[in-house]
């Protein structure tokens, strides 16, 4: 190790023990592994979960009743009982003082707190202040430690009582480890001119601003710059996968100029919308490059995705090779090889008679051959399958994750489309990719009918260029979208619901019913789709014909169930989730969702799309409700909005960015402070950096301390692959 400034590398290479007030307690330094904190660099990105003024704090003496507010005091006195009730509760109350007057702190049941707070404690209390017989008090609040100390800004970082972690301890072993980094120094991975443009402090003064900060601007600053620093480890290790691969991966150039695809667009029985044209284009343009296309196609429901995948599909066959489609489940890749199949089934792929084609001498018109592979495919069909794909005589293949198998492998793969992204890892995506001929790697497009926010796509699939279709074809109805405050048991609610289900098949439409479970459940209180079918059957929609379709149900039950809905020969469809994406019945109008609430807005916003897609007016109707002040927010933005977009940014706001970011399929999430929510500008600012430092040093061998926290965020075949010289 050189004797240089510290890097984030040399202090994930200190244990904890090189503290030595954690060397003398091993049994510490297990409880903080349990914690995910392992060494000094994790424990000096733990980050205080908050930040106390002491100059700002609520005195005693200016409370008020339903204030929710912070006091700082000292436990005067603290006793604990059994109250009277049936069943008896326990019962502590403490008298707390701050020199002002004094605030009557109550918790109920937790007997623990009479050890923990004795007579002298010095902490702050967080809660809402209410009256009781004439005094002021604060029922059950949240209680954080504060020692000794008498600065004005207090850290207090996240506690853990199991294994039993203070914020008083946390802060101890950070200052030391702080105080460790002085004499060397810590590596400053920004260059002078980088920190001037946005006006950052120094990597030192940042991490001493979050944890040991004279004022709160010291910790704004502090923030602003970790925050960055940690959006741009994320940006680059995306433009650097991105970079390398138009870099090192041989492409197709794609013969753009053929008629395949403007056979099938002038045969479309509908004309495409301004945002299908220009995301053709960028596609086209992809294709006829050379370079390997690696895209990602956004959509909100029914924005005509699937017509844009085809036109991708068909550029490939109509220069010679084969095209595949893969989606997540066997209902879905059914779906599409169902609706693919439909409009292909007037297509010609045209005589091709130049040197090296696939089917040279071949002149006259041939159809256009489509498959479908997924695990019910049988062994013999599936040998059958595996020759045809080498011979060529396969267009395109359809199927589930069962196309990336070893054992299937094509003549000639040139476009590979995957559909619902966010059910895949980059692993397949990649598995796919490597199935090229002759070393060249297919044009991959990734579709996704979850919209997501700007800021999101650019961290969970930053590697990847990005087109949306933002416009509806003409002639697709508005949904309108009717919130029932009702729970699964009360039926006299639902009563509006079923007379709309029963007057819409009556003039000869269809309808889905939507349940969160397949069977009933003791430990939660929702409908389950065979309880709700057997219930409806026999007494709500007791005269229409219905059908049941879930997830535990063999494949070929399955798919007889959906051709009958298909075909009309059912009214109403009682199902799960499993028709969230990729099921098309134009003739069905309404969508009933029970519990509702139970459900995540990209989930609610996919369902309501299964509906609305015919010329016919339709209605989603949301049962549900009173279960989290969260469902209910997303019910009332279903009710309010049809916009995917828009909705994506409510879910953002309502969920954080946790699931989002566990998209991320490899690798630490290093957002310990940064929001795509709070801080879009910096994913913006980081992306736009990452891109200028790739494009003007490849391997970034002269910004090496950014180099080397790149590999050191992500695991180590991720790092291997992506920075290798």
């Amino acid at each position: 190790m050189t004797d240089g400034p510290l890097t984030y590398a040399d202090l994930a290479g200190f244990p904890l023990t090189a503290i030595a007030a954690l060397a003398a307690h091993p049994k510490k330094v297990d409880r903080l592994a349990e914690l995910g904190i392992e060494n000094v660099l994790d424990l000096l990105t733990t980050y205080p979960r908050r930040h106390i003024d002491r100059s700002r704090e609520a005195r005693i003496r200016d409370l008020v009743p339903g204030d929710q507010i912070m006091v700082v005091g000292t436990v005067a006195r603290i006793s604990g009982r059994r109250t009277k009730g049936r069943p008896p509760k326990s019962l502590v109350t403490a008298e707390v003082g701050d020199g002002s007057g004094y605030l009557r702190i109550t918790f109920f049941n937790q007997s623990w707190r009479e050890k923990q707070l004795p007579a002298g404690t010095e902490a702050v209390f967080f809660g809402k202040v209410d009256s009781f017989q004439g005094r002021l008090q604060m029922a059950n609040p949240v209680v954080d430690f504060i020692g000794d100390k008498t600065g004005k800004i207090i850290a207090l970082y996240p506690q853990s009582e199991k294994p039993r972690i203070t914020s008083e301890d946390m802060a101890a072993w950070i200052q030391i480890a702080l105080g460790k980094t002085v004499k060397r120094g810590l590596a400053e991975p920004l260059t002078d001119e980088v920190r001037e443009r946005w006006g950052f402090v120094d990597r030192y003064h940042a991490l001493r601003g979050m944890h040991s900060p004279d004022a709160m601007d010291d910790v704004e600053a502090g923030e602003k710059r970790l925050v960055f620093d940690e959006l741009l480890r994320v940006q680059l290790a995306l433009v650097l996968r991105k970079r390398a691969l138009e870099r090192t991966a041989k492409g197709i150039e794609h013969d753009t100029s053929g008629e395949l695809v403007r056979r099938f667009l002038d045969a479309l029985a509908f004309p495409l919308t301004g945002a299908q044209q220009r995301v053709i284009a960028e596609i086209t343009g992809d294709l006829g490059s050379g370079h390997p296309m690696h895209r990602l196609l956004q959509g909100d429901v029914g924005a005509g995705k699937t017509v844009v995948a085809v036109a991708a599909l068909l550029t490939a066959i109509q220069g010679g090779h084969q095209g595949a489609l893969m989606a997540p489940t066997e209902v879905l890749a059914e779906q599409h090889f169902l609706g693919i199949r439909a409009l292909l089934a007037d297509l010609r792929v045209p005589g091709d008679e130049q040197e090296g084609s696939l089917f040279e001498g071949a002149s006259a018109d041939r159809p256009l051959r489509v498959e479908l592979l997924t695990n019910r495919t049988t062994a013999a069909n599936r040998r059958k399958l595996a020759e045809a794909l080498l011979d060529g005589s396969v267009d395109l293949l359809i199927g589930t994750h069962a196309l990336i198998e070893d054992k299937v492998a094509f003549r000639s793969l040139g476009v590979v489309v995957v559909d619902e992204q966010h059910r895949f890892g980059v692993e397949q995506r990649d598995a796919l990719r490597r199935k090229g001929a002759e070393g060249a790697s297919p044009d991959v497009l990734v579709m996704t009918a979850t919209p997501i926010p700007r800021t999101a796509a650019m961290t969970v699939y930053g590697d990847l260029d990005v087109s949306v279709l933002d416009e509806l074809p003409p002639g697709r109805t508005p949904i309108a979208t009717t919130w029932v405050r009702a729970g699964s048991g009360a039926e006299e609610a639902q009563e509006p619901v079923w007379r709309h289900v029963i007057a819409e098949v009556g003039d000869g439409r269809q309808a889905y019913v939507v349940c969160p479970l397949v069977e009933e459940s003791e430990k939660l209180e929702a409908t389950s789709a065979e309880e709700t079918f057997e219930r409806l059957r026999l007494v709500e929609l007791a005269d229409l014909r219905l059908g049941l379709l879930h997830g535990r149900m063999a494949s070929a039950e399955k798919e007889a169930t959906m051709r009958e809905f298909r075909e009309g020969r059912l009214d109403v469809l009682v199902a799960t989730t499993v028709i969230e994406v990729g099921v098309d019945v134009p003739n069905a109008t309404v969508m009933v969702i029970l519990d509702a609430d139970r459900f995540g807005i990209a989930q609610l916003h996919q369902l309501r799309g299964r509906v609305g897609r015919g010329a016919d007016a339709s209605t989603c109707w949301l049962v549900g409700g009173g279960q989290s002040s969260d469902g209910e927010a997303r019910l009332e933005a279903l009710v309010r909005s049809t916009d995917g977009f828009e909705l994506a940014e409510v879910d953002l706001d309502l969920r954080g960015e946790g699931t989002i970011m566990g998209s991320r399929q490899k690798g630490r999430n290093d957002l310990k402070l940064a929001s795509l929510r709070r801080h879009k500008v910096w994913v913006q600012r980081a992306r736009e950096l990452a891109f200028e430092l790739v494009d003007g040093d490849p391997d970034l061998h002269r910004h090496p301390a950014l180099r080397d926290e790149v590999a050191l965020f992500l695991d180590d075949d991720e790092a291997d692959n992506l920075l290798k010289s």
